[in-house]
């Protein structure tokens, strides 16, 4: 079942949080990522990716909302990553049933901030044991996807997204959503739940584009010729709305304020790219953002790290070798 698949290739796995049964670690959730197949030195999930650079011009409207430099008025450069879902690097772009992006700031001599966004805009699932228990499912087939549908009715807002998702022409007109919710810091301590997406300033159709690479090499075309443009957009929680639970969209009467822009303005080959070497940790957080209890973000670091220290050791074994030949 196609949607269940997408669930399988987005959800950032890692091991188990205080509250759900010790049964899993991050190292099993990461060997489920990366099945039979292991590519060397990249990646376990989202392993095809490219590099991109560019600014962030903030207008200064969040400023009130949180403390980080970020949101004042002005321009910041960033670190990124476009990328489809699954662990070939060498996946035909246009197969893929999720596409992301990822950025990393430099704000400050001790600050940073990492950030991992995906098109759906809700998670299958509310915490890390439930997904494990929901790739087992995906791998027994039939009617085990079919029960553990009927057991977990929360899967019913990501299973409606992706029955009406078309995806775009362009890794340039898709909305990258934050998914999981983040707490804004102001000055005062005052803090507000928020959820946030980038949303495009252009749409493109699917019709023309060809090849393995097609989305890289539209991308590095389009922002050759001209600067990408999205709008930072930021959703507002109320007290009603759950900020821990990202199976739930919160309503579009939500307030929302628009941040500002992300710039991109140049493309680099992943191998040869500084976006390589990012761990795009989202709780790489800068002072003014924080981590809400979500279960299945505070997840996420154990098999983000799990991952990047797979391939680390690879490409330093690689490197050892290279070096022992020469």
């Amino acid at each position: 079942m196609k949607y269940l698949y997408f669930a399988l290739l987005l959800a950032p796995t890692a091991g188990l949080t205080a509250d759900a049964p010790p049964q899993v670690s991050a190292q099993q959730f990461v060997d489920l990522q990366q099945g039979n197949s292991s590519f060397a030195g990249f990646r376990r999930a989202h392993a095809k990716g490219i590099c991109v650079t560019g600014e962030f011009r903030a207008n200064g409207n969040l400023a009130e909302y949180s403390k980080t430099s970020l949101f004042k008025t002005g321009t910041t450069p960033f670190t990124g990553r476009l990328s489809i879902a699954g662990n070939n690097p060498t996946a035909p772009d246009l197969k893929a049933p999720v596409r992301s992006l990822a950025l990393s700031f430099t704000l400050s001599r001790t600050e940073q901030w990492r950030l991992a966004m995906n098109t759906p805009p809700v998670m299958a699932v509310a915490d890390p044991h439930t997904f494990y228990q929901q790739i087992k499912a995906i791998q027994a087939g039939g009617a085990a996807i079919k029960q553990f549908l009927a057991e977990h009715p929360e899967s019913s807002e990501f299973l409606a997204w992706a029955g009406q998702y078309q995806p775009s022409g362009s890794f340039a007109a898709e909305t990258y959503h934050s998914i999981n919710a983040f707490f804004l810091v102001n000055a005062n301590g005052e803090q507000h739940a928020v959820r946030w997406a980038m949303q495009p300033t252009v749409s493109v159709a699917t019709t023309d584009l060809k090849g393995d690479d097609a989305l890289q090499q539209e991308i590095s075309s389009r922002i050759a010729a001209t600067p990408v443009v999205f709008d930072w957009v930021f959703t507002l929680a109320e007290p009603t709305d759950d900020e821990t639970n990202p199976t739930k969209a919160w309503p579009a009467s939500r307030q929302q304020i628009n941040a500002g822009q992300i710039v991109l303005t140049g493309t680099t080959a992943q191998l040869e790219g500084d976006c390589h070497a990012i761990n795009f940790d989202p709780l790489v957080l800068p002072s003014g953002i924080t981590a809400t209890a979500d279960p299945i973000l505070r997840a996420r670091s154990a098999a983000y790290a799990e991952s990047y220290r797979r391939r680390a050791k690879e490409q330093l074994h690689g490197a050892l070798e290279g070096s022992n030949n020469d």
